[in-house]
């Protein structure tokens, strides 16, 4: 199991790389609006990283088809979502207004408790294989 979690630390940072170099770019220099640089870039980052992981961490287990990216894709979508209501509940229903305690509760409590669900969603949901997990 610490190889897996190396390996799927290790694949998540470079899907946040990519994601984070494309929404820059598409926002920057492309000129693009934010949610539209933001869809783009979540969906570059969380391609490389369900290919990664499907090659690196969980490469012994037959995944094929469609069914895994799909599964990956939603576990992903309710990571984002886990850092949203962090986010949300920090700034609207604490009162944490300031950009400090915004970028501790979205992006520091909630993407340590977003990891944690992508990690278990990703190793039983995606690239589940009976009798080995």
């Amino acid at each position: 199991m610490p190889r897996e979690l190396f390996s799927f630390a290790a694949v998540g940072f470079l899907g946040y790389a990519i994601d984070l170099a494309a929404f820059t770019y598409l926002r920057g220099p492309a000129g693009l609006d934010p949610l539209t640089s933001k869809t783009v870039a979540f969906v570059a980052g969380c391609t490389l990283a369900y290919a990664g992981n499907a090659r690196y961490t969980y490469g012994h287990v037959q995944a094929s088809g469609m069914r895994p990216y799909v599964a990956y894709v939603v576990v992903s979508i309710a990571g984002a979502l886990v850092q949203l209501l962090c986010l949300a509940i920090s700034h609207y229903g604490l009162g944490f207004t300031s950009q400090r305690a915004d970028t501790l509760s979205g992006s520091l409590i909630g993407m340590a408790l977003a990891t944690v669900l992508r990690f278990l969603g990703t190793r039983i949901l995606v690239f589940r294989n009976e009798g080995v997990q």
